[in-house]
């Protein structure tokens, strides 16, 4: 017999909007103390204390608008925050700081989430959607110098990039881009060279979010349609459906694979977060608990796998965290 699905292990309340991300830091030793940040609507980001359950700090730095994209840089003191401001804000949170240091204008005026790559010691890429409407902007940081700009081909009609994803095999290899885009297509992008190695339609409707497991080869991707799209990419680096799965319901806000590699966690529009096994994305669980959409869900990063956890933030104005590491 299936074991009932639990309950949230806690619940976090304040943010007084909807929130739309969510970023864990807990990968430090004691007596450091995990923190989750989350990103709402009405341009507020919340630190909240992992122990305490309460806001240990609230940030504001982009004109209140929304939120939707948070990514610590090496630790938790440097965080990047990308807003409907139009803005991305790196910031320095170390020794209770909480000044926005510098900023980069992205000129473009969709909900696609910036993506970050480490590539040295202190150096990153971060790819963003661009001002023309098709483009993908790779950029250094921390000196915000142009690495390219990826340009779909003429003709290609790809529509807006909805959802990067920059990834490396190993520190001695090239970075790629993985973008989805309005078209329902995602294209694998070589960013040394700026050119697209592969193109794969794996939706009829926009690509709202997708995954990549880099030792695998293989990504998932949703949208606003009743399926999920599992593709896989061969040695030729060419993209090509692995397998589909079909929803219950449709509409899918974000997808996550857990670091392990083992589950991933799918965030819907019918206010649940489902669960699946990663390897044939056998369904685990469905996790019940928002009255809206669920906007996002994101992994906690804690070095003990057994104090992992799982982060749901919601239209509702509600994040759910979930202890799942035994159910599975």
């Amino acid at each position: 017999m299936a074991l009932p699905p639990p309950d949230p292990q806690f619940v976090l309340r304040g943010t007084s909007a909807a929130v739309h991300t969510l970023h864990f830091s807990c990968g430090s030793p004691e007596p450091d103390i995990p923190l989750l940040f989350s990103g709402s609507e009405n341009g507020f980001i919340h630190v909240w204390n992992l122990k305490t359950h309460r806001v240990d700090t609230a940030l504001d730095g982009h004109g209140r608008k929304s939120v939707y994209c948070l990514e610590t840089m090496d630790g938790k003191d440097r965080l990047l925050s990308q807003g409907r401001d139009q803005r991305i804000c790196l910031w320095d949170l170390a020794e209770g700081r909480t000044s926005v240091t510098d900023s980069v204008f992205t000129e473009h005026v969709g909900f696609c989430r910036c993506s970050l790559l480490k590539v040295a010691q202190g150096r990153w890429l971060m790819a963003m959607a661009a001002r023309s409407l098709e483009e993908v902007q790779i950029l250094e940081l921390p000196s915000k110098t142009s690495v390219c700009t990826l340009k779909p081909e003429v003709g290609a009609k790809l529509g807006m990039p909805m959802c990067l994803k920059l990834w490396q095999l190993n520190c001695d290899s090239q970075p790629v881009l993985l973008a989805g885009y309005e078209d329902g297509s995602v294209v694998l992008w070589n960013v040394s060279m700026g050119k697209a190695l592969s193109q794969l339609i794996c939706h009829q409707e926009p690509v709202m979010s997708l995954d990549f497991d880099a030792e695998k080869a293989k990504g998932i991707s949703g949208s606003s349609e009743k399926v999920l799209s599992i593709w896989s990419l061969n040695e030729q680096q060419n993209l090509q459906v692995y397998k589909t799965h079909e929803l219950v319901n449709a509409g899918i806000s974000d997808i996550i694979i857990r670091p392990d590699k083992k589950i991933l966690a799918t965030a819907g529009w019918d206010h649940r977060i489902r669960i699946f096994g990663w390897k044939k994305l056998k369904p685990l669980a469905v996790l019940d608990y928002h009255t809206a959409t669920v906007h996002c869900v994101s992994f906690s990063d804690h070095s003990n796998p057994r104090e992992r956890l799982l982060a749901a933030g919601s239209k509702d104005q509600r994040i759910s965290v979930w202890s799942i590491y035994a159910q599975t």
